[in-house]
């Protein structure tokens, strides 16, 4: 799948453009004129990482398996079809980047819509590039810290999306297209209010919106908002799938989802934004 996105990759050590070989006998190679070099794993994405990068807080295995069966509940079809939406509407050249994207499912649904381009989920988490990687016929996916980077070439984005995940505002200007768009979704503060409470989770930080607008508005101009509201009636098990695929799992142990009664009723709630990149001075 990387040969459909080499032409957007970059160093993450230099910058250099990437380029992709598969000598005889050899695993294939991401590779820089500077002798840089990345061995493309035999699931099919690439570690694009400098040597120091900790992936430790990246998604383990669990969270990455509870997140795959959850999605594909179409519990979240609200939210994946608002972010769709949205890259619909990009008309720039360039290829799809989904900075944070995890396993690429809300990429996945925005490739159905837009079969004239490709693809790129960018994860810390090698197990959520390796189902990545299989996500979508036009997907490749690699390990990368969006923290530090997103290795993909100078203005060669359609869009960024950027779901639930680390914002880089200065990378994701730098790697748009000029016409391009940057779609966030973060999640309002009553989203999964019914369990937050009763089960211990991490709570919204009510800042968030505050802290989101500062950090991009220097570098963007806010140009639609979309509040997307649904309703969930989940069982027990989805209930240890929703709390496991995200950041409350490595802070919650021996959940009583019992004392809650079945099915659940839980509220989602989430801000889907879309951005234009300023022209900087």
């Amino acid at each position: 799948m990387l040969a459909d996105v080499v032409s957007y990759l970059s160093c993450p050590l230099c910058r250099a453009d990437l380029t992709l070989s598969a000598p005889a006998e050899t695993a294939a190679t991401l590779g820089c004129e500077q002798g840089h070099s990345f061995d493309v794993a035999r699931h099919g994405y690439a570690s694009l990482l400098a040597g120091d990068t900790r992936t430790g807080t990246g998604d383990t295995a669990a969270m990455v398996s509870a997140r795959t069966k959850f999605l594909a509940r179409g519990e979240y079809a609200e939210l994946t079809s608002a972010v769709a939406d949205a890259v619909e509407q990009a008309s720039a050249p360039g290829c799809l980047v989904d900075a944070g994207g995890g396993t690429g499912h809300h990429l996945a649904a925005a490739l159905d819509r837009r079969p004239d381009r490709v693809g790129l989920t960018c994860d810390l988490s090698r197990y959520a590039a390796r189902r990545a990687a299989k996500a979508h016929p036009r997907m490749s996916a690699v390990v990368a810290d969006v923290w530090r980077g997103v290795p993909v070439r100078d203005s060669c984005a359609t869009a960024v999306l950027n779901v639930f995940a680390p914002r880089n505002a200065a990378e994701f200007h730098r790697t748009l297209h000029p016409d391009g768009v940057l779609v966030v979704a973060t999640p309002q503060a009553d989203h999964l209010g019914e369990i937050v409470g009763r089960l211990g989770l991490l709570s919204i930080d009510g800042e968030k919106a505050r802290r989101l607008g500062q950090a991009l508005d220097r570098r963007f101009t806010r140009e639609q908002s979309r509040e997307v509201r649904w309703t969930m009636r989940l069982s027990g098990p989805e209930v240890h799938s929703l709390v496991e695929m995200g950041p409350s799992a490595r802070h919650t142990t021996d959940l009583d989802v019992e004392s809650l009664g079945e099915p659940v009723q839980v509220t989602g709630a989430v801000t889907v934004a879309t951005y234009r990149p300023r022209r900087l001075e």
